[in-house]
């Protein structure tokens, strides 16, 4: 007997074709979409379903998969339209608004704001009606593959302590910011060209537009960073600032709450929206948050969404990423399984879509705080079509056939030239947000 063999009967393995960690959008769409293949599908999710997670904003793209899922009227009924995004600088003396109508690709004009409570619980509870195996309260321990192809085997504990193992054929790691097989192989790094923290809560009666516009994203940059201001169906508004990680350890003494109504008023036209607010949740904080692995899959695993990378919230473009992870993972996996000979072609392109994402959206994260880039924003034209490609961008559409590259290489030159000519306000924020990006220890 070999020592695979012996790992094998000692553990005491439940078979499965595909074992999924994490049950957040990226991890529940890879096992629906398996499991709806045939696939013998386990998903396990250390929390409870319905908890709380941030990260409330869906993008135009994102509809397509819900639709693909069969979930998209669920999520209509628990979402609060979402018609475009509000940009607010302390800078310029207007508000400027964008409509995802506006963008290259007319066919996808609106979006949703959800509670990820909600949204998370109808993405899982559809992969377990589609067959999959959804274990929730059970928290993976360890993950050993194998040699040769065999698959993985994977040890978890449930919240009651009782220790289950599994030998699966291929593992998906979607297990978000906690990032298990990142850590793991020692593949998770800092991302050295970014770096943010965030502090967050839920207000209700906070001030909205009227009409159409209720539903609006707004961005309100300040000092350290930038708010977020998400309307929700219920009437809450999610209200939060990702700011440079230098700025939450000033916190110092200062409960949560004192720091983030402190941070707040640091912009005039967020107090405005908030005059009539209450506070309604607890405030959390994250640390530093920005971290990319140097690899999306191995053998018989594959990263998906958050577990590969996380930049910047600021575009709202992290389900639709994880979710597009997962359906290029499900047909990846499928190609492994069903078609070894063709395994190296279909990693090669799932690792192609996997970057292209966080990549496409970077370039902007990068500079969002760069004057040259405000003035674009709160200025927008669409010479060469640059303002329809840069919404098609923001609604999430970079991976289908929309010919938006020429119209994005002509804006980025557009900007390059404008930061040439302001050359003293360039080198000043280059200078300064090299001063902001600087590591610190993680703080709460």
């Amino acid at each position: 007997m070999n020592k695979n063999t012996s790992i094998l009967q000692d553990t005491n393995c439940t078979s499965c074709d595909v074992l999924v960690i994490g049950g957040g959008p990226a991890g529940s769409t890879a096992a629906t979409l398996l499991a709806e293949r045939g696939y013998q599908v386990t998903l396990l999710e250390k929390a409870h379903h319905p908890r709380f997670h941030i990260g409330e904003s869906l993008l135009p793209a994102n509809l397509p998969l819900l639709e693909r899922l069969g979930v998209a009227d669920a999520v209509k009924a628990i979402g609060m339209e979402k018609w475009g995004a509000e940009f607010v600088s302390p800078q310029h003396d207007h508000q400027q608004r964008f409509e995802f109508a506006d963008a290259w690709d007319k066919s996808m004009p609106m979006a949703y704001q959800v509670r990820r409570a909600d949204f998370d619980e109808i993405l899982i509870r559809n992969a377990a009606a589609k067959n999959a195996t959804v274990l929730e309260g059970c928290q993976v321990q360890d993950v050993q593959f194998l040699p040769d192809g065999q698959g993985a085997i994977v040890q978890a504990q449930l919240d009651d302590g009782k220790k289950l193992s599994w030998h699966a054929r291929f593992v998906l790691d979607a297990s978000g910011r906690d990032t298990f097989l990142g850590n793991r192989l020692q593949a998770k790094q800092r991302n050295k060209k970014h770096n943010s923290t965030a502090i967050y809560a839920h207000f209700s009666g906070a001030q909205r537009h009227a009409g159409k516009e209720a539903g609006y994203i707004t961005v309100f940059w300040f000092e350290h960073g930038w708010f977020w201001f998400i309307p929700l169906a219920d009437g809450t508004t999610s209200v939060g600032a990702v700011t440079w990680p230098y700025y939450l350890k000033t916190r110092g003494k200062k409960t949560l709450t004192e720091f983030f109504n402190e941070t707040i008023a640091m912009s005039p036209m967020l107090m405005e929206r908030l005059t009539s607010a209450k506070m309604e949740t607890a405030v959390e904080a994250t640390g530093n948050f920005s971290y990319v692995c140097d690899r999306t899959h191995g053998e018989n695993f594959l990263l998906l969404g958050d577990a590969y990378a996380f930049i910047d919230p600021v575009f709202s473009s992290g389900v639709m990423l994880a979710m597009q992870s997962a359906f290029v993972g499900a047909d990846t996996v499928d190609t492994c399984l069903r078609n070894p000979e063709q395994a190296a072609a279909a990693l090669k392109k799932f690792d192609h879509s996997t970057r292209r994402g966080p990549k496409a959206f970077s370039w902007f994260i990068y500079r969002m705080t760069n004057p040259t880039m405000r003035d674009m924003f709160m200025g927008p034209r669409n010479i060469l079509r640059t303002k329809e490609a840069v919404l098609s961008v923001l609604a999430g559409d970079i991976f289908g056939k929309t010919p938006i590259g020429p119209s994005i290489t002509f804006f980025k030159t557009l900007y390059y030239l404008g930061s040439v000519f302001n050359l003293r306000r360039t080198l000043h924020a280059w200078r300064l947000r090299k001063l902001n990006i600087r590591p610190v220890d993680d703080v709460v």
